[in-house]
């Protein structure tokens, strides 16, 4: 399959399945041009999935080096590329983002009355952007899926919220990670100057000044820390959360949130390894902040919607610290919690919308007792809930485990600091679950809500059992990452080292 453009096919199988959409779904009938969309939105999210699976299987784990390689002259004048290929750590994200497309389109089967087929074209242009961003090889390229990401998702959060605050957050998402994606577009042209080529490959290997590459590192960081989002500037999610439709809030958590962590990864270690290693201490202080600092304000949280959001900023924490400490434990551990995260805090999106689509609130205190008349729903809520808090046998426990194991080798402090995450994370989730499962069933409107229906289980079945997967048998998913994981360590050792015997010559 190397042979093969594999990764093409996956990146644009959805645009040809939105202008589809677009040009074939026509009538008068708004419920049959619905039904319509619907079904060719989850026709072509599934076949994309299936396809990206022979990723996973066909995926060469002893090796490093990027895999299912295609390259074509895109501007041969500036020696721009076409260049997309995947590696240990982005054929993971890949596959996080197809898997989540369907389920997105599952879960707003119901919910979602209003301009359908706009929103099934909006949801398979945001996983061409998501699916393309992962596999680009070409900074430039790369550029273009990061930015075109934020298009779709400031529709369906303006367009399809459910809030009265949804364009106010919808602006709020776009200009927040606008304004970093310019600095990042400035660090981007910085580096073109510099090497005369904007094929990442390449960049890894380009030496750049120590001076040239902290101002690089902070320009990238800005677009980067916006996106996880880091203390100070995570304000912006949770008002998209709460005003998102429940869909836009799975992919936005799930997905979106990865896509800083994974710049991290790919741009700014690997890249600029000195700028790295001399602000790796502003990284461990501002993750520390925010795990200690939004678990706090997770538990003073009325609303669902914004205790799930504050607790993401709080887990990303954790995995911006275990990046950072550019351990194996810690790095690869920092990428176990991201695919955790992105399947936990998705289904901990979908429980809570399901009892919105039911009671039309979010607010904590309309609910209560929900064990009585929804046992199938507390069961599966308990699943994630417990995942989140980091329960053994679960994905949340391996991902926590390996980022303290690593952060314990570099620095002691930070991971104590961490560790109060966990027991303030098992406070708030636990407090969350007991409000709206446990206690007496008193509310009329409460007793009225059925349980999951067959949708509903045919959407969290599948997550629950890849959250014990990876919980129960990690390696058959840090097999893929450690070839990858180890080669970005010692390059970003042998830079430091390099560097280091330049410095000695000159003195």
């Amino acid at each position: 399959m190397n042979n093969f453009p594999v990764l093409s096919l996956i990146t644009f199988l959805p645009l040809v399945g939105a202008a589809m959409i677009f040009v074939m779904v026509q009538g008068k009938d708004p419920e049959d041009i619905a039904r319509r969309s619907r079904w060719m939105a989850l026709f072509t999210s599934g076949i994309t999935f299936l396809i990206s699976l022979v990723l996973w299987i066909d995926f060469d784990r002893s090796t490093a080096d990027f895999q299912f390689v295609e390259t074509m002259t895109w501007f041969p004048g500036l020696n721009i590329s076409y260049h997309m290929g995947v590696d240990g750590i982005s054929v993971l994200f890949v596959l996080l983002s197809t898997f989540l497309t369907p389920i997105c389109i599952l879960a707003s089967w119901e919910s979602i009355k209003d301009r359908v087929k706009e929103y099934m074209i909006a949801f398979l242009i945001l996983e061409t952007m998501m699916v393309g961003m992962f596999s680009a090889l070409d900074f430039v390229l790369f550029y273009v899926f990061f930015e075109g990401v934020l298009i779709p998702m400031f529709i369906i959060i303006g367009v399809w919220g459910h809030g009265e605050r949804r364009v106010y957050a919808a602006f709020k998402f776009f200009l927040y990670t606008l304004l970093g994606s310019v600095l990042m577009l400035l660090a981007l042209l910085v580096l073109y100057l510099q090497a005369g080529t904007t094929d990442i490959p390449t960049l890894m290997q380009t030496p750049l000044a120590s001076s040239l590459q902290i101002w690089l590192w902070l320009a990238m960081f800005a677009s980067f820390a916006v996106k996880i989002p880091m203390w100070p500037v995570h304000t912006w999610l949770p008002d998209a959360h709460v005003q998102a439709p429940t869909a836009g809030s799975v992919i936005l958590a799930g997905v979106l949130l990865k896509m800083g962590g994974y710049g991290f990864l790919r741009f700014s270690i690997p890249i600029l390894p000195e700028a790295t290693e001399t602000l790796t201490p502003l990284i461990y202080v501002l993750s520390a902040v925010a795990i200690v600092y939004t678990s706090l304000v997770a538990l003073a949280q009325p609303n669902m919607k914004k205790l799930i959001a504050y607790s993401s900023i709080a887990h990303m924490g954790f995995v911006t610290i275990g990046m950072f400490t550019l351990t194996m434990a810690g790095v690869t551990g920092s990428i176990v919690q991201m695919l955790s995260h992105g399947i936990v805090s998705a289904a901990l999106f979908l429980c809570v919308g399901v009892v919105y689509d039911r009671l039309h609130t979010l607010e904590i205190s309309r609910y209560g007792g929900l064990v009585h008349n929804m046992p199938k729903y507390a069961a599966v809520f308990m699943v994630f809930m417990l995942a989140s808090v980091g329960l053994p046998g679960t994905s949340g426990f391996v991902g926590e485990f390996m980022i303290l194991i690593g952060t314990f080798q570099v620095n002691t402090w930070v991971a104590v600091f961490a560790a109060t995450g966990l027991i303030l994370g098992a406070a708030y989730m636990l407090y969350l679950y007991r409000r709206v499962v446990f206690g007496k069933l008193t509310k009329d409107d409460v007793k009225a809500m059925p349980d999951l229906n067959a949708r509903e289980l045919a959407i969290f079945v599948p997550m629950i059992l890849i959250v014990i997967w990876l919980g129960i048998y990690p390696s058959s998913f840090t097999d893929i990452t450690d070839a990858s994981v180890i080669n970005l360590i010692e390059n970003y050792q042998q830079a430091l080292a390099d560097a280091d015997g330049v410095d000695v010559a000159a003195q």
